[in-house]
């Protein structure tokens, strides 16, 4: 799993056209995954969002100070290894505009 955080989404003063060409390395990068059988999933963030902490489950508006650590989607896919996950972050759009990619192992779900 790749968890997506920053990035254009997340503070960016973009133009409408920029933007867009932006979305576009963003389906580029997905479809190529698709193509090679990866079976990727995933999906954008909308904001605004709230978080619960705590024992009391006290709500706030969003779950972090900096626009920079926001959570702004994920994507599963299909990986050989760690590394190889790895190397399918690297070619994400995010860091163009400061963003990073979280690259976790899901648990099998039969376990």
């Amino acid at each position: 799993m790749l968890i997506f955080r920053g990035g254009a989404v997340s503070g960016h003063d973009l133009s409408p056209s920029e933007l867009q060409a932006h979305v576009e390395k963003w389906y580029r990068w997905s479809d190529e995954l698709a193509r090679q059988g990866r079976c990727n999933t995933g999906t954008a963030l909308d904001n605004p969002g709230a978080a619960v902490r705590g024992r009391e489950r006290v709500v706030t508006d969003g779950p972090y100070a900096e626009s920079k650590d926001l959570v702004t989607g994920s994507m599963v896919f299909e990986a050989a290894s760690l590394e190889d996950a790895v190397d399918v972050a690297r070619g994400c759009p995010t860091y163009e505009f400061g963003g990073s990619v979280e690259v976790r192992p899901v648990q099998d779900p039969r376990i």
